[in-house]
């Protein structure tokens, strides 16, 4: 039978669990550790190895799996949890979560997806940096708006090191993605579309290194622009979009809002949408989900955009 393997990740170990053998151990979360653990899960050949995604933990323990060949998918924590509530499963250790998890892959079998290499990784940490002094940028000129001239100095003292700590990630986000034949040549085609500058094609490259690979219906749904309706008998609710790659949606959505302008396909398919009596915000979804789909087949097929 085909075996389905559930690691829970903390900052020391790894508790591991088998099914349907229903083996369970623990390793150290260390290179000694790691070693055992490829040693171990090799020989069981499984159809599927499962960690959640624990805020940076799992990183290391997920290039040890992948580097060794063995078929792996970082799994969403909130849809395990809600897995082990169906289950009933209310009590919380490492050793049941494991099995919960491996229980969750056995069920669902998540799709294996390759990780994503040490350049990538490296350039979604400069996007991530950036997106992170942006957000103290702004918080800093909020606070300024509130304080008196004399403490507002200071606010300004603080932004202008921001400002220059922006401007040098710029450079290095510029020359990590110059520096790589494929990448400049998929953001060159990324901004050839109307509405997609450089910021949005590098956040795109560095954190939806999938776009490309998937049909226009998975990459809706892992970007989570994808609407999920709601119905029961002749009860009708309203289709909503959750879950995905967050920093992804938000800038699509920045790239939206420029293209509605710029973007002619965009602007008639809203267009048509606000004619047609649709809410102004299910339209800019709409045109969210449509935009991504372009991006999709330009980054697929290689070529640039062309206007119709």
């Amino acid at each position: 039978m085909d075996a389905y393997v559930g690691i829970d990740v903390s900052k020391d170990r790894l508790d591991v669990h088998v099914e349907p053998s229903g083996e369970s151990f623990a390793v150290a979360r260390d290179g000694e550790g790691l070693a055992g653990l490829i040693e171990r899960l090799q020989p069981l050949a499984p159809r599927l190895i499962a960690i959640e995604a624990t805020g940076g933990f799992e990183i290391v323990v997920a290039a040890a799996i992948g580097g060794a060949g063995l078929p792996l998918a970082v799994v969403n924590p909130a849809q395990v949890r809600h897995y082990a509530q169906a289950l009933g499963k209310r009590a919380k250790t490492d050793t049941i979560d494991a099995a919960v998890i491996a229980r969750f892959a056995e069920a669902t079998k998540p799709e294996v997806r390759p990780l994503p290499d040490e350049a990538t990784r490296l350039l979604a940490d400069l996007v991530a940096r950036r997106r992170q002094i942006v957000v103290m940028i702004g918080a800093e000129r909020q606070r300024a708006k509130r304080m008196p001239r004399r403490l507002q100095k200071s606010c300004e003292r603080v932004i202008r090191v921001l400002e220059k700590e922006l401007a040098a990630l710029d450079q290095e986000i510029d020359t990590t993605v110059r520096s790589s034949p494929a990448w400049r040549a998929k953001e060159d085609l990324l901004a050839s579309v109307p509405g997609i500058g450089p910021i949005i094609a590098r956040t795109l490259i560095a954190e939806l290194p999938e776009l490309g690979s998937l049909d226009r219906r998975k990459i809706a749904s892992l970007v989570g622009v994808a609407p999920f309706t709601r119905q029961s008998g002749r009860w009708r609710g309203k289709a909503f979009i959750g879950g995905g790659r967050r920093t992804v949606r938000a800038a699509l959505f920045l790239a939206t809002m420029a293209a509605v302008r710029h973007n002619p396909a965009i602007r008639a398919f809203r267009l048509h949408l606000i004619t047609a009596g649709k809410p102004k915000m299910v339209a800019m979804v709409a045109c969210m989900r449509k935009l991504l789909t372009i991006l999709n087949a330009i980054a697929r097929d290689a070529k640039p955009w062309q206007p119709a």
